[in-house]
């Protein structure tokens, strides 16, 4: 990993009791890259949701753009996206899902909670984000055993247009941890948005690249935390490294900022 002499003050990472209208703004604003709330949800619920997961039949992000493997347990916006375009395919799955979720009989919606809490000092409430009038999922859950390459995530580079009912000016990735290894797992962000260079780094057929594109670049690292929230800048590149131990299982969902102040999600 590459080393600089210097450090930026605005890149770092904000830990708080809550999410603060305040932290919102400098995350969208680039006074940081990061914002973290330990216990954003409670043991109990926590332990709730890994229960209901052990019914869960995770599947496998399509193996030819995503390796290392990561499985997920929900439908997630990246595997259906086709010449920069989510394709209908999505909507199919997403209704097929609906049963799947049911069964699993969960003591509480976690994805409203979370945006229940996310927007809790906000003036509008988060909502679930929508596309031609119809609504995304809510979020997915993830398990990077093996990690995640070096990446970023731009829905304005990723999919032509809007993808969302709304004109977006910031993205933010949320992640709430549950269950957590012993070992790595850590999330490293790198002070580094996409140029075209960076596509000569490119993995094969892949959605990330070679850390040599972030090598000169400043990096902050964080390690995962049981109940705990990390709302990042995913414009940055980032990856999350392998780990061992207990599986790392992460609940997550892309947020959005609109221009008339309000967040939106989609999975």
């Amino acid at each position: 990993m590459g080393t600089t002499a210097s450090h930026d003050p605005l890149f770092r990472v904000v830990n708080t009791d809550s999410f603060r209208r305040g932290d919102i703004a400098d995350l969208a604003a680039g006074r940081c890259v990061a914002v973290k709330v330990p216990g954003f949800i409670s043991q109990s619920e926590c332990d709730d949701l890994l229960k209901s997961l052990t019914q869960a039949e995770f599947e496998s992000y399509g193996a030819e753009r995503v390796y290392p493997q990561v499985m997920r347990f929900g439908i997630a916006v990246s595997d259906f996206r086709k010449a920069n375009r989510l394709s209908d395919g999505y909507w199919d799955a997403l209704d097929a899902s609906g049963e799947i979720w049911q069964q699993l009989g969960m003591a509480y919606d976690p994805f409203a909670v979370c945006r229940e809490r996310l927007g809790a000092d906000l003036p509008a409430p988060v909502e679930v984000g929508t596309a031609g009038g119809r609504a995304f999922n809510p979020g997915v859950f993830r398990e990077p055993n093996g990690g995640f390459q070096v990446h970023f995530d731009d829905a304005r580079r990723e999919f032509d247009g809007d993808l969302v009912d709304a004109h977006l000016v910031a993205q933010f990735a949320f992640n709430l941890y549950l269950s957590v290894p012993s070992l790595g797992g850590e999330t490293v962000m790198w002070r580094h948005l996409w140029e075209p260079a960076d596509e000569e780094y490119r993995l094969p057929n892949s959605y990330g690249y070679a850390e040599d594109v972030v090598r000169e670049a400043e990096s902050v690292e964080t390690k995962p935390v049981s109940c705990e929230v990390l709302l990042l800048n995913p414009r940055y590149f980032h990856a999350v490294r392998p780990s061992r131990g207990a599986r790392r299982i992460s609940l997550g969902f892309s947020v959005g900022l609109t221009d008339t102040g309000q967040l939106l999600t989609w999975g």
